[in-house]
């Protein structure tokens, strides 16, 4: 009674073929992660606290897809240098940014920028 039992492993669920994974990708279902991804990449990954997006409301800022594309930048440099609080110099305007959660924390433009202190920030750069 020495047989030998050979078992072959099957895949959890059902196989998808190639035809069925190009339909659910066209599909157009609005939580795939394709599509998550991309609104992300569009977006850009620095988001604004609300309370960053209120003070640029009342203070009239807004930034050009440049300028989000030199914050960015900034952002990542100070990542890849171990910065977690940053104040990011962009033009005439200073944003506090959380870079460990990619978030401006808030903004001050020049006219608000003379006899301000900013704390709580290990590292600065110019953008």
């Amino acid at each position: 009674m020495s047989e030998h039992i050979t078992i072959f492993p099957q895949p959890i669920g059902t196989p998808r073929t190639p035809t069925a994974r190009g339909r659910q990708h066209n599909s157009g279902t609005s939580g795939s992660f394709d599509q998550l991804l991309q609104n992300r990449i569009d977006q850009g990954s620095v988001k604004f606290s609300r309370h960053a997006s209120e003070r640029m409301q009342s203070r009239g800022i807004q930034f050009s897809p440049d300028q989000l594309q030199r914050l960015e930048s900034a952002v990542s440099q100070v990542n890849n240098k171990g910065g977690r609080e940053s104040l990011v110099m962009l033009d005439d305007t200073a944003l506090v940014v959380s870079v460990k959660n990619e978030t401006v924390v808030t903004v001050v433009d020049k006219s608000q920028l003379k006899n301000n202190v900013f704390t709580n920030i290990d590292s600065a750069v110019i953008a």
